[in-house]
């Protein structure tokens, strides 16, 4: 199902129509974080850079987790921090109840169960590539680096397979 919410520039997103015909790569943070947030968007952002000349077909995705402190100013500060290029990595909030729906009914991201708490939050640290028509093609540990290369196969997979169809046609 489709998820909508709003992106690090105040603009409201569907994952399913404004990405249309992109291999997406999604995961999961809040800007907060100390511990493995940090390193998972750097460990994104080595993907950012492989596939800087597939900039038509591959779009990163990050979710936050902590909609009630990252606005979508705090998401464009963290994502100018972390020098994104906007048009290629989206920075997503909303409401807690739909991110939190869509990642557990949706991608099936395995995480605890998070409560109402402050401090309560799924977190994980997986990465989820889905393909063009949204079917989730693998999930990757994001912290760990030979993971990331796999993410990265997959990535290139998906886009041979997206040129071979277009020739079908």
């Amino acid at each position: 199902a489709d998820v909508v919410l709003t992106d690090q520039f105040g603009k409201t997103v569907s994952l399913n129509n404004d990405f249309a015909d992109k291999i997406l790569v999604v995961n999961f943070f809040f800007s907060t974080c100390p511990t493995v947030c940090p390193k998972l968007t750097r460990h994104v952002k080595l993907l950012e850079k492989a596939f800087r000349k597939n900039d038509t077909t591959v779009h990163l995705v990050s979710i936050t987790v902590d909609p009630a402190r990252d606005s979508f100013p705090v998401l464009r500060q963290y994502a100018d921090a972390n020098n994104v290029n906007h048009d290629h990595w989206t920075f997503l909030t909303g409401d807690r109840h739909t991110i939190y729906n869509y990642a557990y009914n949706e991608l099936h991201v395995v995480m605890g169960k998070g409560g109402e708490g402050i401090d309560d939050f799924i977190h994980t640290q997986k990465l989820v590539l889905l393909d063009k028509e949204r079917h989730i093609r693998g999930y990757y540990d994001g912290l760990d680096t030979a993971e990331l290369r796999r993410c990265a196969d997959g990535i290139i997979l998906l886009t041979l397979e997206k040129k071979r169809n277009k020739k079908r046609k």
